[in-house]
Formats: C-alpha cells, sequence, structure tokens
C-alpha cells in the first residue's frame, strides 16, 4: 500500500522512496525516469514483463496528463490497459484496486511542478 506521497517521492509499506517509482505486484522498484515529456515505451518494459497486470496506473506528476499514444498501445498490445491520471488520483486508485485483488501496477511520477 502506498502510505504516503509528495514531491520528493512515495512512502510504500513504510518505505520511504525518492523520486519516480514502479509498483509491480511482486515488487516496488525506483524508476529512472527524467520526467513525463521524455517516457518511452523502454521505460515500461518491466512493466510489459512483468505478466499478467491488467491494469498500469500513470500517475503524471501534480496535473493529469494522457499517456503517449505509443506507450498506450504498445502496452495494450500485451494486453495492459494504460490509466493516466495525476499522481495523487493514482495513488488513490492504486489502493482502491490493490484491495479489489485486482492485478493493477502503478508508475509514478513525484508531485513537482
Amino acid at each position: 500500500m502506498i502510505d504516503r506521497y509528495g514531491p520528493g517521492g512515495f512512502q510504500v509499506a513504510g518505505q520511504i522512496y525518492t523520486g519516480p517509482l514502479l509498483l509491480l505486484p511482486d515488487r516496488v522498484v525506483p524508476w529512472s525516469v527524467s520526467g513525463f515529456a521524455d517516457l518511452t515505451i523502454e521505460d515500461f518494459r518491466l512493466v510489459a514483463e512483468a505478466g499478467g497486470i491488467e491494469i498500469l496506473l500513470l500517475g503524471t506528476g501534480v496535473r493529469m496528463q494522457r499517456a503517449p499514444k505509443p506507450i498506450r498501445e504498445a502496452l495494450r498490445a500485451v494486453g495492459i490497459i494504460v490509466d493516466a491520471m495525476d499522481s495523487g488520483a493514482a495513488c488513490r486508485t492504486y489502493g482502491v484496486l490493490s484491495g479489489e485483488l485486482r492485478q493493477v501496477a502503478a508508475a509514478l511520477l513525484p508531485l513537482r511542478d
């Protein structure tokens, strides 16, 4: 579960992570991306390879932005629906979907302007 989120990062199950973060069904991984504008399909390789993920919540930072079409299409090709929203909404939605035992992952950018 995501305990807290803010401008610098996230707290997941008591552990603090600085910067962007990937939450996969079996692990939490610091995500080495520089920002939303620079995202590429390669940045989502771990999500695509994890297997069994139905939904990827893409937390786009402080403002909601639409996931780039090439990323949406590439992930849809392996059976993953991308739902982009601001990172706060993505953290809350992750908690709800995880609680429903859905196969969900999250790619989260910190809340920064």
